[in-house]
């Protein structure tokens, strides 16, 4: 049996200590522990793996840090690991019902993943057009709050009286 180390998902390790911390309070060295544990030893995650994210998850509002030392999920935790369960109750159903039509699961993950893909693009170049509408808009805000300082500094220096030096000296 080999261990598992880089096939496990992108983004999984993330929704999986949002599972633990639902459960409990845990360290990280706990969430590592217990990893080990459920997967049969299959999946270690490294230290240089699980403190970052804990600190991203600290950071984005999903964890909060205990006066123990450890780390517990809060109510922003919660609503995100709810989002990702209740996608994965949607996978499952589609694989599921494909899986009834007879199609093999390889299949059927291909087409899922297709799926999944399509509709990532899609809120992806969504946020893309927001971000850069956004940009464009503070950009703009900028440039007339910064064109107003300039003009506002050159009538300062219109109004400002300074006596001229006589050339001859």
């Amino acid at each position: 049996m080999s261990k598992v180390t880089g096939n496990v998902p992108r983004g999984f390790t993330r929704f999986y200590v949002l599972y633990l911390l639902s459960e409990r309070h845990m360290t990280g060295k706990e969430i590592i522990d217990e990893s080990v544990k459920r997967s049969g030893g299959e999946w270690a995650p490294s230290p240089g793996l699980i403190y970052p994210l804990l600190g991203r998850l600290v950071r984005d509002g999903l964890v909060s840090e205990t006066d123990e030392g450890g780390f517990q999920i809060n109510e922003g935790g919660r609503k995100a690991f709810k989002q990702y369960s209740k996608m994965q109750e949607q996978i499952d159903r589609q694989f599921q019902l494909v899986n009834r039509l007879g199609v093999s699961m390889y299949a059927a993950g291909r087409f899922i993943a297709e799926e999944a893909i399509d509709r990532i693009n899609v809120v992806t170049s969504s946020f893309k057009d927001r971000i850069s509408k956004k940009s464009g808009d503070a950009q703009k805000r900028f440039d007339e709050m910064y064109e107003e300082f300039l003009l506002s500094e050159l009538e300062r220096l219109k109004n400002k009286q300074v006596p001229q030096q006589d050339k001859s000296d």
